[in-house]
């Protein structure tokens, strides 16, 4: 076995010395700032309000985030509530005072609130629209009033609520990114699940698209995480819920 010249040893412990004498100081690394958004879900059943925070961290300039805690809305959801505007403009006052104890005082001018409402309103959009738009206008007015960044309040389409369900189930799932052995965040190398809405009178399957004309004609396209990605939901009208009851009562009865 060679041994190593003499020589390389001594410039190896000369090096050695003069970094221990070189005096050195720690250099202060800047803590990540915590932010935080709220997002109100008014469903057709009730509504909640949810509260998500992150850092500065990115993934492929897209935040990462998390469910911090959540505040039911007493009462119904807002479409029954929509021959008393004002009353469920009142029914998000506990909520909206929860939330500005859970976030820091000096955040709150900076934390965007969202209102996104679906199905029942949209049904009531149609049937009534006058009543719909005053709903609207009263949540409008509460939110407005609260210290917080009022976004806007507003009816999602089908397409955009299946396309905000498939973005959750994938991000629950990791198949954005993954967190490697050193905590930090990585591509997941996986492939993106589809996702089987079950509502009460249809059903919606929602997955990347294959065919692009489609996609950009009735999908939604979204840009996460470094990648795009073109989401179609097939819908199966009479497939939900309260037609498979409907079913089984018939096949009992007979």
């Amino acid at each position: 076995r060679e041994l190593l010249p003499p020589w390389l040893v001594i410039v190896a412990g000369l090096t050695g010395i003069v970094l221990l004498c070189v005096s050195t100081k720690d250099v202060p690394v800047p803590p990540l700032r915590t932010k935080y958004g709220i997002v109100l879900d008014a469903g057709p059943s009730r509504t909640i309000l949810f509260i998500y925070q992150w850092t500065t961290i990115k993934a492929d300039n897209t935040g990462v985030i998390r469910e911090c805690s959540s505040c039911p809305v007493r009462g119904l959801g807002v479409s029954n509530s929509s021959d008393s505007p004002q009353e469920v403009g009142k029914s998000l006052a506990p909520c909206l005072n929860w939330a500005q104890k859970e976030i820091p005082a000096e955040q709150h001018s900076q934390t965007p609130l969202y209102l996104g409402t679906t199905t029942s309103t949209k049904q009531l959009n149609i049937t009534h629209p006058t009543l719909s738009a005053s709903l609207l206008a009263a949540l409008t007015v509460a939110l407005k009033s609260s210290p917080f960044d009022f976004q806007g309040a507003q009816i999602l389409s089908s397409p955009e609520k299946e396309a905000f369900n498939w973005v959750a189930v994938n991000y629950v799932l990791q198949n954005f990114f993954k967190y490697d052995w050193r905590g930090q965040l990585v591509p997941s190398g996986k492939g993106m699940a589809g996702v089987l809405s079950v509502q009460g009178t249809s059903t919606q399957l929602t997955s990347k698209g294959e065919e692009e004309n489609q996609v950009l004609k009735e999908g939604v396209r979204l840009q996460l995480y470094g990648q795009t990605h073109s989401l179609y939901t097939h819908h199966c009208p009479c497939h939900g819920t309260e037609q498979l009851r409907r079913r089984l009562l018939s096949t009992l009865i007979r």
